[in-house]
């Protein structure tokens, strides 16, 4: 017997939602308006008392799997890594399938973030980067090499 019935999204906790939130709308996601979640159903699901966050719920064009942004402003957010590495344990970068990696790549350079290493092609079917975006997310663009 199988549980899951879909991927529904992936959520990141940020200190700064609006600068995240930009970052990926750059990119090309577009994003719900931003909501306050609070009360009984927070607490019971993250197991912490009087908490509070905003969300922001971002969405390719074509649909598909979510990205949940999510910033505490009860109780104070817990810093993370900025720096970590791709060996880092733990969730380490989120995926987007791109039509040009270049001009992605470019994008996200002209707004201030640069990339992890370098632009390189696996098997002549796909080229990819790590773009580190803000608070150090690490974002995996790749564009299909067509033939």
């Amino acid at each position: 017997m199988t549980f899951i019935r879909r991927f529904d999204h992936v959520g990141i906790t940020v200190a700064d939602l609006d600068a995240v939130t930009a970052f990926f709308v750059s990119l090309g996601l577009e994003a719900d308006r931003k909501m306050a979640v609070e009360g009984e159903f927070l607490d019971t699901v993250i197991g912490m008392t009087g908490a509070r966050t905003e969300i922001v719920m971002l969405r390719a064009p074509g649909g598909g799997t979510t990205l949940e942004l999510s910033s505490f402003t009860r109780p104070d957010h817990l810093p993370g890594s900025s720096a970590a590495p791709a060996n880092e344990l733990g969730l380490r970068n989120v995926a987007f399938e791109v039509h040009d990696l270049h001009a992605a790549v470019g994008q996200a350079a002209a707004d201030g973030y640069g990339l992890v290493g370098g632009i390189g092609e696996y098997e002549g079917v796909w080229r990819m980067a790590y773009v580190r975006g803000p608070e150090g997310i690490i974002v995996s663009l790749a564009e299909r090499i067509e033939k």
